[in-house]
């Protein structure tokens, strides 16, 4: 038994190197998983060709992971060798490329893994780990939009939200949590997403580029306590015409939004948060809704995994795909 990587070497553009990897150690409180896919995000790209995030190198990218259960670490009690799970690897936080995810072979923590349904494949289920984390914290997060926590049998808060980028991975996600929140989704997506975004839950979906969008998003949120905007694409602009009209608090995905309006209320998020300084997210979002969520059908895989490959040496290329962009999809290797 052996353990492969696809190696970041160095900081702006060089190509991932497969090379032979330490073999994962599952510590206190960890989980290592087999992988047999992985997805690739914007910020995997980003950070190849911008050399941002990474404190040293060589290193492993990768934040999405699902396949068997290979190690389980002390205290760790709600899953067991061979399960089949997801989970989102934290190697961006560690700096450790033993919590990378483009690897044969993961360490995570295990309060961000997560048994999956015997029908549900792994090139699915490897589409929400990150979405799950990074739409949980800008929901959920007392500095964001601090909405109530999801539960399996929400009841009406009377309070809304707009999820703006809804077909974006986590914006898909972002939907679902905050119906099981019991509160309004109004979002807004490209012409031929929003049905898509409708099934997922929002009461009420837009396309972007009409000139009436704000009007129309205005009137949908009438008669509800407007908490705020969940940003899944970083587009302040875009949206900071809802907040002049309605008020609200805000959370974003973009770090440092610039061009906010003045006098709100709101932070950027950091997916891996709902498990360090905000705990109390992930204790109820991922140790209860995703298990019970993901088996009911509730929680739904989606965007629909795009994989462009098989084998650790398709990640560069999933790379290249992902930054020529995806229209509600995920680019998922299988490994």
């Amino acid at each position: 038994m052996s353990n492969q990587a696809a190696y970041i070497t160095e900081p702006k553009g060089k190509p991932l190197q497969v090379k032979e990897a330490p073999m994962p150690k599952a510590g206190k409180g960890e989980v290592v998983i087999k992988n047999h896919a992985v997805a690739v995000n914007p910020v995997d790209w980003k950070i190849q060709d911008y050399g941002v995030i990474l404190q040293k190198y060589p290193n492993v990218l990768g934040t999405d992971v699902a396949g068997e259960v290979h190690e389980v670490g002390e205290g760790v009690t709600h899953v067991k060798k061979g399960d089949r799970v997801l989970g989102h690897a934290f190697s961006l936080v560690s700096n450790d490329p033993a919590h990378g995810g483009f690897q044969l072979y993961t360490a995570c923590n295990a309060l961000v893994v997560s048994k999956i349904p015997s029908n549900m494949s792994y090139t699915s289920a490897t589409v929400l780990p990150l979405a799950i984390s990074t739409a949980a914290a800008c929901l959920y997060k007392k500095e964001a939009l601090a909405l109530p926590l999801p539960s399996s049998n929400p009841s009406s808060t009377g309070k809304s939200v707009l999820v703006w980028g809804g077909s974006s991975s986590i914006g898909a996600i972002a939907i679902q949590l905050a119906v099981a929140s019991g509160v309004k989704v109004v979002s807004i997506a490209s012409k031929h997403n929003l049905a898509k975004i409708k099934e997922l839950g929002a009461s009420a979906a837009f396309d972007y580029k009409d000139p009436k969008v704000i009007d129309d998003i205005v009137a949908a949120l009438q008669g509800t306590e407007f908490a705020g905007v969940c940003d899944c694409i970083g587009a302040v602009a875009a949206w900071a015409p809802v907040y002049q009209k309605l008020g609200g608090k805000y959370g974003s995905v973009l770090p440092g939004a610039e061009g906010l309006p003045e006098g709100i209320d709101g932070s950027s998020v950091f997916a891996p948060s709902v498990v360090l300084a905000d705990k109390y997210i992930g204790d109820v979002v991922w140790a209860q809704w995703v298990p019970e969520a993901l088996e009911k059908g509730t929680l739904k895989a989606v965007p629909e995994p795009i994989v462009v490959g098989k084998g650790l040496d398709a990640v560069q290329e999933g790379f290249e795909k992902q930054k020529k962009g995806v229209s509600f999809g995920k680019i998922v290797i299988e490994l």
